[in-house]
């Protein structure tokens, strides 16, 4: 009896782990598609702006390019904290 018990909590140790590096790697990937879709949207109103008034494309496009820029950031450290979980 005290054997099937160590085994089932072994086994259990290892579910929690598995768990644990699929829920940083759905973390990881929330990150990327939340990323994706707002570096998007900038992109898709950027170039609206620009069609409405093409005199201001440059204010435009280095907003755009800093924005961009901000959010990749901030994709990349969730990126970095999900391999910590994974990892550390």
């Amino acid at each position: 009896m005290s054997e099937l018990f160590v085994l089932l909590q072994t086994s259990s140790a290892d579910v929690v782990a598995q768990w644990i590096k699929m829920g940083a790697a759905f973390a990881a990937a929330a990150a990327v598609f939340g990323a994706a879709w707002g570096i998007g949207k900038i992109g898709k109103t950027a170039l609206e702006s620009i069609a409405r008034q093409p005199e201001a494309a440059n204010d435009l496009r280095s907003s755009m390019i800093v924005a961009s820029a901000l959010i990749e950031g901030a994709t990349f450290f969730a990126i970095v904290v999900c391999l910590l979980v994974l990892f550390v």
